[in-house]
């Protein structure tokens, strides 16, 4: 329930809050973080990957229910992402395992991400180039889209 609060209810809180004004002014951006799990449910967090599946139905609706407004609601997919907070959990899980935290990376690409095309952990700052963008103006004509910055994780074309 945790995860299903953070992840999926508070977008729609956060929407249900801003968007009315957004569709007032007849300009506006909502943006989605999931992640590439809500695409390929890993078998390791079944329950995280469930709630980045339901972000994915919550913002292609509102991208319905807001068309024609001047807003745009679209979705980021970030792969496996270095992050302060996942340096730490990636230190404490080495630790406990005995290995490096290079040698857990590397198993981490070879167990879990094996179609990973980048074979290394996405950057914060490379997810950020794609939000930034996609909460421009440049992206007028990006509607109810789910955009990846996955390095590849998710084996399929579109």
């Amino acid at each position: 329930m945790r995860l299903f609060e953070v992840n999926v209810l508070s977008g729609i809180r956060f929407s249900r809050r801003y968007a009315p004004a957004m569709v007032k002014r007849g300009w506006g951006r909502v943006l989605f973080i999931s992640s590439e799990s809500a695409l390929n449910i890993p078998k390791e967090m079944i329950h995280y990957g469930m709630t980045k599946t339901a972000q994915l139905s919550v913002s292609h609706g509102l991208a319905m229910e807001l068309a024609g407004t001047g807003v745009t609601v679209n979705t980021v997919l970030p792969g496996p992402t270095r992050t302060e907070n996942t340096e730490k959990l990636r230190a404490q899980r080495a630790q406990a395992a005995g290995i490096s935290v290079a040698e857990l990376e590397k198993d981490f690409f070879i167990s879990f991400r094996p179609t990973s095309l980048l074979k290394r952990f996405t950057s914060a700052e490379e997810v950020a180039n794609l939000a930034v963008y996609l909460c421009s103006p440049l992206t007028s004509a990006t509607n109810g889209a789910a955009m990846r910055a996955d390095g590849g994780v998710v084996n399929q074309i579109m």
